[in-house]
């Protein structure tokens, strides 16, 4: 009876397990207890070797079936199971299991070399609005540096115009392979980088990049509405891509300046607006700022110091114009400092017949205050 393990055991999946599960195990596994990823460890390079052989019968669909019907006695060509190859033959283990690797080694399998067609970079930048220009929209300039198309090479990377030719390395494969164990490692041609292709007489402007540097300016549309923190896509407007590929977008980041009077919370607009001690006790039409001008507001009498009040539809017009916040006062009454003789006088007698049953918020502290102390 052989002593090895059960191949399902090894790679912790049901029987009944179909390949993606049984992928996704060994790649765990291979990840984990790869070689490369653990040199000189001889514990963890047999546990790779164990989960290799398992993976490999497993996902071979005749080698599945023979062992499920006889277990590893199906395996063995001295059983009289033949066609089959012995433990340890993983001549096309490559094959099976190429995508496994390419997430080992870093980068799928290739054939024929990776495209030379890469596209461009997403770049991000910030851009500075005011208030009111990101509560009504705005259209703004903006410069930034970024790769454009070398325009000596036209984009090619060649001197006047000429193609890449084959990497003499990989003979134009991208990838070169060594032989670790009983399995070939691939891995991408440090000489044309994957690409399976070299640019042999490289243009004198951009070295071969077929890109340079530029700094361009763009017009920005800010919409109405915008809010602190958010951002605009300028598609195609990132860095150009390498060799004909699409070149990456734009982002361009909102950040709203500071108001003097007005601060934002979405689309509501809060101001504070200061009142005389009289104005609030005799209640008084004041002037209000709003985006859209001054508006005149009913202040009633015995009005108290941080009372807000509602102007509705007075706010910023929310995006894509549906609809408009409103704008909040908060009122804040203030106590006249550096007072004139007939000022002084004239509070003097008003503190001497204060009545506190015209002052609610007195009346209420003291009342508490008596229920505190009795």
């Amino acid at each position: 009876m052989s002593n090895k393990r059960d191949f399902y055991d090894i790679l912790g999946v049901d029987r009944g397990a179909e390949n993606d599960t049984i992928k996704k195990a060994y790649r765990k596994m291979a990840m984990k207890y790869h070689p490369d990823r653990n040199p000189g460890d001889a514990g963890a390079e047999a546990k790779f070797k164990e989960a290799s052989e398992a993976a490999d019968v497993l996902l071979t669909p005749d080698k599945k079936q023979r062992y499920d019907q006889f277990g590893h006695a199906g395996m063995d060509p001295n059983q009289g199971f033949g066609g089959f190859g012995g433990a340890g033959d993983f001549a096309d283990l490559g094959d099976i299991f190429g995508d496994i690797f390419g997430d080992i080694l870093g980068g799928g399998r290739r054939r024929g070399g990776r495209s030379r067609h890469r596209p461009g970079h997403d770049l991000q930048m910030t851009l500075d609005v005011d208030f009111e220009e990101a509560a009504f929209g705005i259209e703004k300039n903006i410069s930034l540096t970024r790769n454009v198309k070398c325009g000596e090479c036209h984009g090619s990377g060649g001197k006047n115009g000429s193609t890449p030719t084959s990497c003499d390395m990989c003979n134009g494969i991208g990838e070169v392979r060594r032989q670790q164990g009983f399995f070939t490692v691939a891995s991408a041609c440090p000489k044309c980088h994957g690409a399976g292709q070299m640019i042999s007489d490289p243009c004198n402007k951009c070295h071969g990049e077929g890109r340079r540097k530029k700094q361009i300016e763009l017009a920005v549309k800010v919409p109405a509405g915008i809010d602190e923190g958010q951002r605009l896509k300028l598609s195609g407007e990132g860095d150009v891509g390498l060799s004909g590929g699409a070149s990456g977008d734009l982002y361009v980041v909102v950040s709203i300046n500071e108001h003097d009077l007005f601060e934002r919370d979405q689309f509501d607009v809060y101001c504070q607006v200061p009142i005389s001690i009289s104005q609030a006790a005799l209640g008084a039409e004041v002037e209000v700022p709003t985006l859209n001008g001054k508006v005149s507001v009913n202040i009633p009498s015995g009005t108290q110091s941080g009372t807000k009040m509602r102007l509705k539809n007075k706010g910023i017009q929310k995006l894509g114009g549906y609809g408009q916040g409103d704008q909040y006062i908060e009122i804040h009454v203030e106590t006249p400092a550096n007072l004139s003789i007939e000022q002084r006088e004239i509070f003097v007698r008003l503190m001497e017949i204060e009545d506190e049953g015209t002052a609610p918020m007195s009346r209420g502290f003291l009342e508490k205050m008596k229920n505190l102390f009795h």
